[in-house]
């Protein structure tokens, strides 16, 4: 069974960075697609990043996070990573890292959707 583990949340000030870290159990990253999602209170869940194993590869981003986030894979730790940088006080939310049961295709990897087995989240807290 497919497990997911976030950490790395935690308070930072606005300007700041952060380095979330999902690590998998139960089977290797190295075939499907890894996806970062967040929810902040009184938010619907949106995408952040997502990163395309198999089907050719890819990372994608969404708008607001472009040229902040940093989304890549450690295969031989079975680990995705998320480096946030630049953080801003609207990136406040619980993170979610998620996983594919096969290939994504381009931007509709960033679909949560697409994805069906979850984590637990991690919180991430920036202040101004």
């Amino acid at each position: 069974q497919v497990q997911l583990v976030e950490s790395g949340g935690g308070l930072v000030q606005a300007g700041g960075s952060l380095r979330l870290s999902c690590a998998a159990s139960g089977r290797t990253f190295s075939r499907y697609a890894v996806g970062w999602f967040r929810q902040a209170p009184g938010k619907e869940r949106e995408s952040v990043a997502a990163i395309n194993r198999g089907s050719g590869g890819g990372t994608y981003y969404a708008d607001s996070v472009k040229g902040r986030f940093t989304i890549s894979g450690d295969n031989a730790k079975n680990t995705v990573y998320l480096q946030m940088n630049n953080l801003e006080p609207e990136d406040t939310a619980v993170y979610y890292c998620a996983e594919t049961d096969g290939s994504c295709l381009g931007y509709g990897c960033l679909r949560s959707g697409t994805y069906t087995y979850w984590g637990q989240g991690t919180q991430v807290t920036v202040s101004s």
